[in-house]
Parts: C-alpha cells; structure tokens; sequence
C-alpha cells in the first residue's frame, strides 16, 4: 500500500488486492476503520458475573477482542478461571454460549488474525436456532473437568448413555427442558414471581451433534472404571491420556473411541459452517 498523506480523508474501509508467495491473485480483502465501534467485550460485558454463588456453573476467560486471543477464550469450572473472566450462571449461559461459539469458529489466519470481533445487531436475540446451535457448539467444546468440582454440563439424562448411577448435576438437561428457573423479580405489588428458561429446541444439524456425542458418552460408560460425571474433556483424558507434561496426547489407541471422537467432531465441524454466516449477518464479524 502507499498512501498519501497530505490530505484528512477519513477511511472507513480499503479493498487490496491479494497475492500468494507466487505472485498469484487469490481474491480480495476488507480493512475496516473502527473507531466508531464497540467491541465483543463489550457487548458481553453486560452479561459478566463476578458474584462467588452455588449457582455458578462455569467460568470462561475474556481476554482481548481481536482472532490473536481467541485460544484463551475457554470455558472451565468456576473455582478454575483465569485473569479475566466471568462466571457462567443461567443468567448468562446462552449470551455466553454465542460469545465462545462466535470466537471460536472461525479459523484463524495471516489475512484476518487482525479483524476485531464487534458488539453485534439486535438480530441474534429473537433467532432461537442461533442461540441453541451455538449453545450445542459450547456443550460439545469446553474444558470442563470433574478434577474441579460437580459437572453441570452433562447434556444427557443416564438412561441415555447406560449410565451405572445418578448424576451429581442435572443442570444443563433442566436448562435444556426449561426447567431452571433462570431468575426472579418482584412485580408491583412486590410478590415474587419466578422466571423459567425457555424450553431449547435443536436443528438438525445440532441433533447431529448431540447423536455423536451420545455414541461416545454410552461407550466411554461402558468402560469397567468409568467416571459416571465425566465431562467430555474426563472422557477425552481417558481414552488419550496424558505425556510427561501433563498435555492430553493427540490420539488413543482404542480405535473404536477414535472413531467416535472422530464422528463428533465432524458434526461440530458442520455445525460451525452453519453458524459461521450469522457471525457475519448479526455483525460479530465484518467481512
């Protein structure tokens, strides 16, 4: 680029021509001026728990709001979160789900590990299949571990996956029914009235989601020592292990759980192309 600098023109956006070590054209991309805008963390800033509770069902980290950050953008068990964070509640569970999934989904490279992830449009809060696949996407993909205290985020009831015994939590399962009671408030007359989550119905392609990672929850409980709260991030640990540095290995030697492994992770790979547009639709991302 050469740019002339004796005029004041504001930019908003510049289109360049791109071209790969060879010389050869490969499409174009947008640069965007923000200096008007508002940033992802600030928008979810407005849903940031930071009160010690029993109703806390996880953490996740909030760091800043460009691709670079991304990877610290986990979700965890509330006694363990980083620096920054907030904690998860049913307060916050679907706005945090959307936050992790839109940061999370779209790979990151040497053209846009500079874009900035943006406060989006109203348009993802009446779009219910938005919110339920990105909350399908965060079930399938935290770091949750019962090393840390009771899972909450078991997305199935036991007699599902041939379970041996009784949950500690039913928690996600009564989200997912509507069955939490999300929070209460006193009405004129200061009487206090109870508010329910609503009832989540899934797209196919997130049912997907849910038929491969059921196939890999009654497998793992199928296993004579199993860990009958185990979080998928126990189950992956399992079955793959861990090396000196205490860093889960990247394959098993059970071929029957690399299989499933492998299945659940394609559906959320066509779950994340599916979302991927609406990112994009509600502003998360300018592209």
């Amino acid at each position: 680029m050469i740019w002339k600098l004796n005029g004041k023109k504001i930019i908003d956006n510049i289109n360049l021509d791109l071209y790969d070590k060879n010389a050869i054209s490969i499409g174009q991309k947008t640069f965007f001026s923000f200096d008007d805008c508002s940033f992802i963390t600030d928008w979810f800033r407005k849903y940031h728990k930071r009160t010690n509770s029993q109703q806390n069902i996880g953490s996740i980290g909030l760091y800043g709001s460009d691709f670079q950050h991304n990877n610290f953008i986990r979700i965890t068990n509330p006694e363990v979160h980083p620096n920054r964070w907030t904690f998860i509640t049913a307060e916050n569970l679907i706005e945090t789900s959307i936050y992790f999934t839109v940061r999370n989904i779209v790979p990151a490279t040497w053209l846009n590990d500079r874009d900035q992830f943006l406060c989006p449009n109203d348009g993802w809060q009446t779009d219910t299949e938005f919110q339920n696949d990105c909350l399908a996407y965060a079930l399938f993909n935290n770091n949750i571990s019962t090393r840390h205290g009771v899972n909450h985020w078991i997305p199935f009831m036991e007699h599902e996956i041939d379970a041996r015994e009784k949950f500690d939590s039913h928690f996600m399962m009564s989200f997912i029914s509507g069955k939490i009671i999300q929070n209460r408030y006193a009405d004129l007359f200061r009487q206090e009235e109870d508010v329910f989550c609503k009832k989540r119905d899934f797209s196919k392609t997130a049912k997907n989601v849910f038929d491969a990672g059921r196939a890999l929850w009654r497998y793992y409980h199928s296993q004579p020592k199993c860990n009958v709260n185990a979080s998928l991030y126990d189950i992956r640990t399992y079955f793959q292990g861990q090396n000196d540095q205490g860093k889960m290995n990247n394959r098993s030697d059970d071929e029957t759980y690399n299989e499933l492994i492998g299945n659940l992770r394609a559906s959320l790979k066509t779950l994340a192309q599916k979302i991927t547009p609406k990112v994009y639709e509600y502003g998360f991302l300018k592209g």
